[in-house]
């Protein structure tokens, strides 16, 4: 059997089938077929099981530190600490094991869609069986809102066209014929002698010869797609494996360094033992991966209130670092819809606004033209509601705009006779009763190309009157239809001839064509599947933040470059079959400087977002077909509409649109990048904090003084500060101008270095402190005291490194009073220490000493200092008015 059936004769395909048009297949024929080639059902992918997945969740270096630092606090008998960081790396573990079960989802869905059941001749008679029971050499019957279950070569078409978008992303109906195509590698979208499974008829009759089910389909070739798509790690993922090397690092050199020291000055193993775990856990901040999963949590809740699902947390922190939308046409930047975007009446030209009235003034020369609309159309619309071919609802609605009651048109003009629309002579004829001018007769009416319509005319309707078409007013006219045209518009004329009463009525199809001669042009329509209301201010707010826009279409190139233009988007328009002249490594040098793909097929948008990939770019890529869904699994991020997106696709998907707006994403960007600054945020405030520990304890060796802290209120520190403080900081309000700067680039670590030289700052300024209020107060109040001072500053100047962190210039401005959740638990830290100084209970499990007034404001003055610090190092590097815009991670 051939490959290509759309290129072969109707008797071929039969021939090579052993198909029988008129009987179709007998019931043991079509029983064997399907016993040799399989039920029509995608088949099932590999399923990877579920102790595999959980196992996965912890292939990652910083979980690793972090297990590390469990056993070693069990070890030295500290199972409180072991079991809250084990509690923890468990509900991570099960949170990413259910976010990956659902992934595998997408190909159930696909799988769900062969459900419907399919009309087919067998045994000479027409009977309806299950979508999976069809065979190659099926003959399938199909009539208008079908679903058509199987790859088919078309047999017989009667005046019959198909809705492919959801395949090809063309928004126009594709007319279909039994017409062999004359080229081999014609598009999926030209292949007009095919029909495909679970694209939609949507008007006509169909026969066909099923040449393909299962797998073997267009559809089984995107499932399978959709399987060998890969899903990359998100940006944050592997910040965060970088960070976890580095804290790795840190924490074994400082329990080298300690325990070094520690032997020097002839400290017992077991002091030396305990003190060095203990400082290997104050190294890692095991509150992160909590942190981290709460703050994402209550990013999905804040975008689900706005109208963006996230099924993948991960997702939240990628969109913020996204850098290109990739963004399908028909149902994401376009409404799926035709509407009139230009009318022309008696030679002039008028633009028609989306809403609000129509500019016709002359209802003597508009009325005919637009009743004709109605007469010759068989959608029905109702407000929003519309049945009938995308085309003909958008002329209907042209109409209703103007204030006709169609039903009332329609029933006191009834059809008499009609002439199909056929794809080879380019228009349809109605015959319906009554004249223009309201006297008794019958009225001929054709509505199609306008080129081939002006061909028939002789006349033009004006203002005064039918004149005559002559040469020089229809090279006019035909330069008005070119223009159109150069916008991306379908231009259809509208005619009519007047007819003696009864003369054609129940006439057939050939007398109607003949008698559609010396007609009147009564004017032209330019249609559009026109641009979302909101799409272009959405794109030039990405853009405004930085973030290119993409058109990626199956659709016309002229239609998607006007498009484009009107949206906004900049950059080239290229081919499909360009592309196929790429090399991979060719669409990786150009894929930046084109703005609209046109014309592709699934592959082609799978290599487009490698290429973008391949070039660092984090790449968002939104849609609502069934062809849109490998792409979407394969971006960094995959968006699918909620309203008008297939199943398939939703669950491909790593974030639905609940409104199918763009501006969604635009604001779902915004919301990522803050997501991102408040964890980055988190780290700085965790890292600053374990440094400022490592220092003192290894600070306190140095100087010979006695250990400040002990394990107990080292475990203190890390539990008050990873407990409400970090979550506060997790839930920041974006800060200004958080879409005025570029995307960050995915290669920078989460802390850079000029980061961690502050932070370096920070924690040295923290050791300097406690250590010197610590020398300062043994001779005078002795050990006990002495230490409890060193913790007490320790602590506070937490509280003063949480307000430090947030701010870009200075604390001193409004951001710093906006989050009320950190001043309420900066609150209860300060509480909690209070307590566990002056409690006499707390004071014996915290080996503290009861501090008195004078103590208490040298504490407080000494947390102050790295308030002062700080500000003296922000005006020096950057002084107060002249900063420049920067993101959390490189202040």
């Amino acid at each position: 059997m051939t490959a290509t059936p759309w290129v072969q004769p109707v008797a071929d395909v039969v021939r090579d089938h052993a198909a029988d048009p008129t009987a179709g297949l007998s019931a043991e024929e079509a029983a064997r077929r399907l016993a040799s080639v399989g039920p029509n059902r995608l088949a099932d992918a590999p399923r990877t099981p579920m102790w595999r997945r959980f196992v996965d969740q912890f292939r990652s270096v910083l979980v690793g530190v972090l297990a590390a630092g469990a056993a070693l606090a069990g070890l030295v008998g500290d199972l409180k600490d072991t079991i809250v960081i084990g509690t923890v790396l468990v509900i991570n573990a099960v949170l990413g094991m259910v976010q990956e079960f659902r992934a595998e989802r997408s190909l159930d869905a696909l799988r769900a869609m062969l459900a419907p059941p399919a009309r087919v001749r067998r045994n000479g008679q027409p009977i309806e069986i299950g979508a999976d029971e069809l065979v190659p050499g099926d003959i399938v019957l199909l009539a208008a809102g079908d679903r058509v279950p199987a790859d088919a070569r078309i047999a017989l078409a009667a005046d019959a066209n198909t809705d492919e978008s959801a395949l090809t992303g063309e928004s126009l109906p594709v007319d279909k014929s039994a017409q062999p195509v004359a080229d081999a590698h014609a598009p999926l979208g030209d292949r007009t002698s095919m029909v495909w499974m679970n694209t939609t008829v949507t008007r006509g009759r169909i026969e066909a010869v099923v040449t393909a089910t299962a797998m073997s389909t267009e559809m089984g070739r995107l499932a399978a797609l959709l399987h060998s798509a890969t899903e990359t790690d998100t940006p944050l993922q592997q910040q965060l494996e970088g960070l976890g090397k580095r804290l790795a690092l840190i924490a074994g050199g400082a329990m080298v360094v300690y325990a070094t020291l520690g032997l020097a000055r002839g400290d017992t193993l077991g002091g030396i033992a305990s003190s060095a775990i203990a400082l290997a856990v104050a190294a890692v901040p095991e509150g992160l991966p909590a942190v981290v999963t709460v703050t994402l949590a209550l990013g999905v809740g804040s975008l689900a209130r706005h109208g963006a699902i996230v099924k993948r947390l991960g997702s939240v922190e990628t969109l913020g670092s996204t850098s290109v939308i990739c963004s399908d046409k028909t149902g994401t930047l376009t409404m799926n819809a035709m509407s009139a975007r230009d009318i022309t009446l008696g030679g002039d030209r008028y633009e028609i606004e989306s809403h609000g009235p129509l500019p016709l003034d002359d209802s003597r020369l508009s009325g005919p033209l637009l009743e004709a609309l109605v007469l010759a159309s068989d959608a029905a619309v109702d407000g929003d509601d519309a049945v009938g071919d995308p085309t003909e609802v958008g002329l209907v609605r042209l109409a209703a705009r103007s204030g006709i009651d169609l039903a009332d048109l329609r029933a006191a003009r009834p059809r008499r006779a009609e002439l199909p629309f056929d794809s080879t002579r380019k228009f349809m004829a109605v015959v319906v009763d009554g004249a223009t001018d309201g006297a008794p007769g019958t009225l001929l009416l054709a509505k199609g190309a306008a080129d081939v319509l002006i061909e028939r005319c002789d006349a033009m309707a004006t203002a005064e009157g039918p004149l005559p078409l002559d040469p020089l007013a229809a090279d006019r006219i035909a330069s008005m239809v070119e223009a159109s045209g150069r916008l991306g518009r379908r231009v259809l004329a509208v005619a009519s001839r007047r007819v003696e009463p009864s003369a054609l009525v129940d006439a057939d199809p050939a007398q109607i064509a003949t008698a559609c001669t010396t007609m009147t042009l009564l004017g032209l329509v330019g249609l559009a599947d026109p641009p979302r209301p909101e799409a272009a201010e959405a794109i030039a707010t990405a853009r405004s933040a930085g973030v290119d826009v993409k058109m990626i279409t199956g659709d016309h190139p002229v239609t998607a470059t006007a498009i484009a233009a009107e949206l906004g988007i900049v950059g080239r328009s290229v081919r499909g079959a360009d592309l196929d002249a790429m090399s991979d490594a060719e669409l990786v040098d150009s894929v930046e400087e084109i703005g609209v793909f046109a014309r592709v097929s699934p592959e082609h948008k799978l290599r487009i977002v490698r290429a973008l990939q391949a070039r660092g770019r984090i790449t968002a890529m939104t849609g609502d077909g069934v062809n849109d869904a490998p792409s979407l699994k394969q971006a960094d991020v995959g968006v699918a509409m909620g309203i008008t997106g297939t199943e398939v696709t939703k669950e491909s998907a790593d974030v639905v649109l609940a409104d199918d707006q763009l501006g969604t994403i635009v604001r779902a960007i915004e919301r990522g990048r803050a997501i991102y600054d408040n964890i980055v945020t988190f780290v700085r405030f965790q890292v600053a904090t374990n440094t400022g520990a490592i220092f003192t304890l290894v600070g306190s060796q140095l100087a010979g003084l006695p250990k400040p802290m002990s394990a107990i209120q080292l475990l203190w520190v890390n539990i008050i500060m990873d407990g409400p403080p970090a979550m506060a900081l997790g839930v920041d309000p974006p800060r200004t101008g958080v879409m005025d700067r570029p995307p960050r680039s995915p290669r920078r670590p989460i802390l850079d270095g000029p980061t961690l030289r502050t932070l370096v700052v920070h924690g040295a300024t923290m050791a300097t402190v406690a250590l010197s209020i610590l020398a300062w107060a043994e001779p005078r109040h002795g050990r006990g005291v002495a230490t409890t001072m060193a913790f007490t500053t320790f602590v506070l100047m937490q509280v003063v490194n949480a307000l430090n962190v947030r701010s870009t210039r200075t604390v001193f401005t409004r951001d710093t009073l906006r989050n009320a959740r950190l001043w309420l638990a900066l609150g209860v830290v300060v509480a909690l220490q209070v307590l566990a100084v002056e409690w006499s209970s707390l004071r014996t499990l915290f080996e503290t000493a009861d501090l008195d007034l004078a103590q208490w404001g040298i504490v407080v003055a000494g947390a102050a200092v790295l308030g002062v610090v700080d500000e003296a190092r922000r005006r020096i590097q950057r002084p107060l008015g002249t900063a420049r815009s920067a993101t959390p991670s490189n202040r």
